[in-house]
């Protein structure tokens, strides 16, 4: 059995997660990747990671919208690698629309991956990191689990709940050797933040740099974007023993967007 940690990060094929997943594992831990995409191209990406890191990575394919899955899909880690020592519950997905017409299949999904996800897979990893006596679980929450936006109910309704689920789950972990927090990224240039900036720019008539600029300057004051390489540094120092202390709090990674 490895004594090398091990670390497993739900949607971590792409975008933050994938982040998350580079700097874990330039830090030295395995990493249990999950997510959508091509199988080659995740295969692909295993193997990278693996090189570069000199780590072992492998993949769940795990639907996060099903209890079951979720909680094998921690089994399955713990089987592989002898153990789980880091969970980062980073899965979640996004659907904009007024209250009044919000599809009730999307509200059912936005809960069920952004937040009910995170209660199956700590659920069946807390034994493990008791037996353990050491653990850290990374809740990805947002801004939007401390503040709200119009069209969003469903997405700012699961981030609120992950920030109750952080807290609860750090009172039961404490004294234990585990932590819990959570970080809430502001605006990060991911795919959907780019189509979100599109949108904006057709639907205005500006170039994308004018977009961009009305975007930030909406929300986040530093007028920068948060990169996906310093939430990763932000999860590494949440699993660093210079956060033992540290546990049921939320890090704003957010440009200033909260401080207002």
């Amino acid at each position: 059995m490895t004594t090398r940690k091990t670390a497993l990060v739900t949607g971590s094929t792409s975008g933050i997660g994938l982040g998350m997943a580079r700097a874990l594992a330039a830090g030295g831990h395995d990493i249990m990747l999950n997510g959508l995409g091509d199988a080659a191209q995740i295969a692909a990406l295993a193997r990278e990671l693996a090189d570069d890191a000199g780590v072992r990575v492998e993949h769940h394919p795990a639907d996060m919208s099903d209890p079951a899955q979720v909680r094998a899909m921690v089994r399955d880690t713990c089987e592989r690698f002898g153990r789980v020592d880091v969970l980062v519950n980073n899965a979640g997905i996004q659907h904009v629309a007024p209250l009044e017409s919000f599809p009730d299949d999307a509200w059912h999904r936005i809960i069920a991956i952004n937040l009910s996800a995170a209660y199956f897979a700590s659920a069946e990893a807390l034994p493990v990191m008791r037996a353990n006596g050491w653990g850290r679980i990374v809740n990805t929450a947002s801004v939007h689990g401390l503040v709200a936006s119009i069209h969003k109910a469903a997405y700012v309704s699961a981030k609120h709940g992950i920030i109750g689920l952080t807290k609860v789950t750090a009172l039961e972990s404490a004294g234990s050797g585990i932590t819990c927090n959570a970080i809430c990224p502001g605006f990060v240039r991911t795919p959907l933040v780019e189509q979100q900036i599109a949108a904006r720019a057709k639907q205005a008539g500006i170039d994308t740099e004018a977009a961009v600029a009305e975007l930030l300057g909406e929300k986040q004051p530093s007028g920068q974007f948060v990169s996906v390489e310093q939430i990763g540094a932000s999860v590494c120092f949440l699993c660093s023993p210079a956060a033992d202390q540290i546990t049921g709090t939320t890090l704003a990674i957010d440009g200033g967007w909260t401080a207002q």
